[in-house]
C-alpha cells in the first residue's frame, strides 16, 4: 500500500495514525492483501469490480467499514481493477467513532452504510460521485467528525498516555513499567484498555512487539533470523517463532522464503 500526502485537520488528529491508498487499473488483475495484527483499527472505502472479499472467511466487504482489532491472519482479497483508501486509527478510535465495545469488532467489521449519518448525510453518494483518492480522503474526515459528534465518549488520558508508552517502546515493556508513568490499579488499567482497545495491555504490547519484528524481517537488515528476535525483545528463538506464527499462520523463515 502507498501512503498519501494527507495532514489530518488538527481536530481529528488525535484519532488518524496514517491514511493508506491503493489503486490498479489491471482488468485480469488478481490482488491479494495480507493483513496482520498491528494494533490499529482503521476506516477503509473501498471500490472494485468484483467487490472485497476476506479470506479465509471468504464474506464480501461493504464498500465503506470500520474494522477492529486483528488477531488472527486475514488478507483482503480482488479480482480486477481495485481502489482503495484506509484511514489507519489510533487504537482508541473506534470506541468513540461508535460507542460499542471494540471487543466486539475483534477479527471483524462494521458495514459503516448501515448507519442512517452516511446516506442520510450524502457521504455514500459523495464518495461514489468521485474517484480522487485524495477528493475520497476529505470526504471520509468528514465523516469522522459525524460520527464523533454522535458517539464520542469522554477521553480517558491516563489509558492514552499508557497506549504511547507501549508503541513508543515498541511492546518491550512490561505492564508494571507502564504503571510508573499511569497512576492507576493494574486492574483499573486493564478494565478502561480493554474498554477502549478491545485488548488487555499485554495484548496491545505484544502485537506493537510483532509489529517491531515484521517491519525488520521486511528491511532485510539481519543475517540470521535469531537476531531478529534478539533486538525484538523476545526472550528466546522458540518464543520468537511462537509469536510471528500465532499472528502470520507461518514461521519467520517460511514467511522470508515467499516474499516477493
Amino acid at each position: 500500500m502507498e501512503t498519501v500526502d494527507y495532514t489530518p485537520p488538527k481536530d481529528l488528529e488525535p484519532y488518524i495514525n496514517c491514511v493508506m491508498v491503493q489503486k490498479s487499473v489491471d482488468p485480469g488483475g488478481h490482488t491479494n492483501i495480507p493483513l496482520y495484527a498491528d494494533g490499529y483499527p482503521g476506516i477503509m472505502w473501498q471500490q472494485a469490480e468484483e467487490g472485497f472479499y476476506l479470506l479465509p472467511k471468504g464474506k464480501k466487504l461493504s464498500e465503506f467499514f470500520l474494522y477492529g482489532q486483528t488477531l488472527e491472519p486475514v488478507s483482503l482479497d480482488a479480482q480486477g481493477p481495485f481502489s482503495f483508501v484506509v484511514f489507519q486509527l489510533y487504537p482508541f478510535a473506534s470506541k468513540y467513532l461508535l460507542g460499542v465495545d471494540p471487543r466486539v469488532l475483534n477479527d471483524d467489521c462494521y458495514d459503516l452504510l448501515a448507519l442512517p449519518s452516511i446516506q442520510g448525510g450524502g457521504f455514500h453518494e459523495a464518495l461514489l460521485g468521485t474517484e480522487n483518492l485524495t477528493e475520497q480522503t476529505h470526504i471520509i474526515a468528514q465523516v469522522m467528525r459525524t460520527l464523533l459528534a454522535e458517539h464520542r465518549v469522554p477521553e480517558h488520558d491516563l489509558v492514552q498516555l499508557a497506549i504511547h508508552k507501549i508503541i513508543q517502546a515498541e511492546g518491550q515493556v512490561s505492564v508494571r513499567e507502564v504503571l510508573e508513568e499511569v497512576p492507576m490499579t493494574e486492574r483499573t488499567l486493564e478494565r478502561q484498555f480493554q474498554a477502549q482497545v478491545g485488548l488487555t495491555p499485554k495484548q496491545f504490547a505484544k502485537i506493537i512487539q510483532f509489529q517491531k519484528a515484521l517491519h525488520s524481517l521486511n528491511q532485510s537488515r539481519y543475517d540470521r533470523l535469531v537476531e531478529v528476535g534478539v533486538d525484538s525483545g523476545f526472550a528466546d528463538q522458540s518464543h520468537f517463532i511462537r509469536t510471528f506464527k500465532r499472528y502470520t499462520g507461518q514461521t519467520p523463515s517460511y514467511y522470508l522464503r515467499h516474499q516477493a
